[in-house]
């Protein structure tokens, strides 16, 4: 049955009238010596075309390319930014990263993350050592807490501190390798361990004062410019 169903589609459309047609153009211009293919545009052999599935198979690959295109567009777009110099959108970040501006060894890791943020813009870096640092923007994480060791707050409000809070900003760009055996016990608690040691003579060991010093000289700081603002209103008025 399918032969037969073939052969009559095929003697359809080799007896159809714009089949000979076009084999009476084809004949005529070979005897003149043209090309024929400039005459075949003309022609229209859609009515005796072929039934075909690449309408399906377009239709699938169409689906794929706007899936893709979805998915990698803020990659794209990051890239993009990065080539033309500019920074990444404040909207696309997805971790904050809390961190201490006059800490000198943490500045590096800082600026290192900073360099690939260009790329991937994940990260929000909020330095609590600006006179405008607020706790109230930053889930209630005040000064002094902040300075007691790294904190990161993802998106959803989420608090990550130690070591798990660096394991979070790493993967968000493209570093989760170098904590991802934190991820396991012992090398979690041992991280911990070590990262605390740390977070408590950070201070010291980097030619710092203690942090009582260090808030206090913070508080004079603050009520010296609450003063100032005063007074500044009081010539206003």
């Amino acid at each position: 049955m399918r032969f037969k169903e073939v052969l009559a589609y095929y003697s359809q459309t080799m007896y159809s009238p714009k089949a000979q047609a076009f084999s009476a153009i084809t004949s005529s211009s070979k005897e003149k010596g043209s090309d024929s293919s400039s005459v075949m545009p003309s022609l229209s052999l859609s009515n005796s075309s072929p039934p075909s599935f690449c309408s399906r198979s377009s239709t699938i690959h169409q689906t794929h390319v706007i899936r893709c295109s979805t998915t990698e567009k803020v990659a794209m777009d990051r890239e993009t930014n990065v080539d033309a110099g500019k920074e990444p959108s404040d909207s696309d970040w997805q971790i904050k990263m809390l961190y201490d501006g006059d800490c000198p060894l943490c500045m590096r890791e800082v600026n290192m993350l900073k360099e690939r943020n260009q790329t991937y813009g994940t990260i929000a870096f909020v330095n609590i050592g600006t006179d405008d640092y607020s706790p109230e923007q930053n889930n209630g994480i005040d000064y002094e807490t902040a300075m007691g060791c790294i904190h990161a707050i993802r998106r959803d409000g989420t608090v990550l501190t130690n070591v798990a809070a660096f394991r979070a900003l790493y993967e968000e760009v493209g570093l989760g390798w170098v904590y991802a055996i934190t991820n396991h016990q012992p090398w979690a608690s041992i991280a911990d361990a070590l990262y605390s040691f740390w977070a408590k003579y950070r201070l010291p060991v980097t030619g710092r004062p203690p942090l009582a010093v260090v808030l206090e000289k913070r508080r004079q700081k603050r009520e010296k410019a609450e003063a100032c603002d005063a007074a500044e209103r009081c010539r206003i008025d």
